[in-house]
């Protein structure tokens, strides 16, 4: 039976969006964008008899609401979900939550970052990657049939080419939308209603999945963890300038520049201090000019650092044998400040949770300001995976 199928029963009631309001919000706004919600955006849970939940439970009804997908009721606490990216799915194993069945590109999704938790993997090879060769398929979604579809519905349409129907049929016949684009900042279309910062985000996805005293344990964590950071990061003035770039294969002549921004894919480098050495230049950031830059015009910037994306399913010595080794013995490469003085890095993945950031913003430390040492607790981490709070 497929997705188009008039006999195609509709969702079960357990879950469903919140009323007709917004449906409303879903099908308004011009073709590029699905508009922002009237909804308020609290940061509590609504129970069915009008009180707020915060706790861990599976009571229901209840209600969580966020921009720009409004005010999503549920039945009961979803038990399957997929999700758009890493940051999410990241964010659902620091909740104790068992991985999304699907996300748009699961290779992007860096699990060998848990092996630095202890008690904690993830395995996805049974995760299903919702962008193919033919672009994202609502059947994928029919066969997948989750509780709960966990991103933005304006990332369907302006990234995945949907229309704002075949965003409305997967929502009433297989389960709701609930996300908003966090990890990058730069896209036009999300220009006209608000960002969430990742534990803002995390804090929504506690509330969906009934889990907010987890999101509380870590969020101690991350407030312990900023505090071990602080000394380490040094004053404006001493910080490096670096440039962000995708590197295109392992032999790179072809660069995609990111501008470091809000978006949760640069949270790490914003805690760090980082320069951005492309931000003051006319060089485009990727998100928004999908565009290009060659080597030489990364020389005439000439960054002190270079962080590259692309990169992280190599381990550092493949990352050293390979992309660094040809930009050191590369005619035009072999001129950049960065390459001459050993200061090229894998830049960390554009996808990160609260788990994710803290491995990657102890390993840059490191590499940037020489810092030796744990940052945060692991093992504190792996109880509040396992449900010891």
């Amino acid at each position: 039976m497929t997705e188009d199928s008039d006999a195609e029963p509709l969702r079960r009631n357990v879950l469903k969006m919140g009323g007709a309001a917004l449906t409303g919000t879903l099908l308004a706004g011009c073709a590029s964008s699905l508009g922002t919600t009237d909804s308020t955006d609290d940061d509590t849970t609504t129970a069915g008899d009008g009180s707020t939940t915060t706790g861990e439970s599976d009571d229901g009804p209840y209600s969580v609401s966020m921009v720009p997908v409004g005010d999503v009721e549920f039945e009961s606490v979803p038990e399957t979900w997929v999700a758009n990216n890493g940051s999410w799915a990241d964010m659902g194993v620091a909740l104790g939550l068992e991985p999304p069945k699907g996300l748009w590109l699961p290779s992007r999704y860096h699990t060998q970052y848990y092996d630095e938790i202890p008690g904690v993997s993830v395995d996805k090879s049974d995760m299903t990657e919702l962008w193919g060769d033919s672009g994202l398929g609502k059947e994928q979604f029919y066969a997948l049939d989750a509780d709960v579809h966990v991103m933005d519905p304006n990332f369907l349409i302006n990234r995945g080419q949907w229309k704002e129907s075949d965003v409305d049929e997967i929502r009433e016949r297989v389960g709701p939308m609930f996300g908003n684009c966090i990890y990058a900042q730069h896209y036009p279309w999300h220009e006209d209603y608000r960002y969430y910062s990742l534990y803002e985000g995390f804090e929504k996805l506690a509330q969906v999945f009934q889990r907010t005293e987890r999101y509380e344990a870590f969020e101690a964590i991350h407030d312990d963890f900023q505090q071990n950071l602080a000394p380490v990061v040094p004053p404006a003035s001493d910080a490096p300038s670096a440039a962000v770039l995708w590197g295109v294969g392992d032999q790179p002549e072809e660069y995609y520049p990111y501008i470091i921004g809000d978006g949760t894919g640069f949270k790490h480098l914003r805690d760090l201090g980082v320069h951005d050495a492309l931000a003051d230049t006319d060089i485009k950031d990727f998100h928004g000019s999908r565009g290009s830059i060659d080597v030489e015009t990364l020389l005439e910037v000439d960054p002190e650092v270079l962080l590259l994306r692309g990169y992280e399913a190599k381990t550092e010595s493949e990352f050293q044998d390979t992309v660094v080794s040809y930009l050191e013995g590369h005619s035009t490469a072999s001129d950049l400040t960065a390459v001459q003085n050993g200061d090229v890095y894998r830049a960390g993945g554009l996808y990160q949770g609260p788990i994710t950031n803290m491995v990657l913003t102890e390993r840059t430390a490191a590499q940037l300001y020489g810092h030796d040492g744990e940052l945060f607790d692991r093992e504190r981490v792996a109880d509040v995976v396992d449900g010891n709070l």
